[in-house]
């Protein structure tokens, strides 16, 4: 398996249609919602979102090749403002969402739900080895931009918000971002590499997926209880 194709089969997997298509955002998008109940997600995608420049400085030190430190390095670069603090992501996300009402506890302190401490746990596991670490990075620039999407359009359907610096900020550097990841696992593994990074690429999107299936559960509890009925 050569990278061109390991990038096609990445792209394309039904795991990441599936994250990308979880019900939840379908949810968020048709259903009446509470502030309460945005508060509850935006307090849960914090934890991934502050772990994820660990992650890459994590994975860098365990990249040999250049290349790859090269393209990593890109991603972190932007993901902690390119110089400037103000632009790092999980400052945006702060100053976003903070004069819409929700404070910087309910951001930023949320003790996390179960399937958000595997989420954040599997990151670092796969930070230590430089295969997993590729997998888990191209699984996520490649979905990330359409999580951030649905997330971005709760917000406004409760605040009637015209502009979110965050969702914009990503909308700007993603392409980036996956160029990027493309440069990475494009390098000229094995084919038992390529099946590793895949493997791991998999792993992650089973892990985003649960997350997505216990916010589905938390902040629709009222309406499943009431179903049940």
């Amino acid at each position: 398996m050569l990278g061109p194709e390991l990038n096609q089969t990445l792209s394309t997997h039904a795991l990441r249609r599936h994250l990308i298509k979880h019900p939840f955002f379908t949810r968020i998008d048709t259903a009446e919602l509470s502030r309460g109940q945005v508060a509850t997600f935006l307090g849960q995608w914090w934890h991934p979102l502050h772990y994820f420049p660990v992650f890459l400085s994590r994975l860098i030190a365990v990249a040999p090749p250049i290349e790859i430190k090269t393209a990593v390095g890109k991603i972190l670069y932007q993901e902690l403002g390119e110089g400037d603090v103000k632009r790092a992501h999980e400052v945006v996300y702060v100053d976003t969402m903070s004069p819409h009402g929700w404070s910087a506890e309910e951001l930023t302190a949320a003790p996390p739900l179960p399937a958000t401490a595997r989420l954040v746990a599997a990151y670092a596991e796969a930070s230590t080895e430089l295969l997993a670490g590729l997998g888990f990075m191209y699984g996520t620039e490649v979905a990330d931009l359409a999580m951030v999407s649905g997330i971005g359009r709760a917000v406004r359907r409760v605040t009637d918000a015209t502009r979110l610096d965050w969702v914009d900020i990503h909308v700007l550097q993603e392409p980036e971002h996956v160029s990027r990841a493309n440069d990475s696992v494009g390098y000229r593994f094995t084919e038992a590499e390529n099946a590793a990074i895949l493997s791991a690429a998999e792993s992650m999107w089973r892990h985003w997926i649960a997350f997505f299936d216990e916010l589905e559960r938390q902040v629709f509890a009222s309406e499943t209880v009431a179903g049940a009925r």
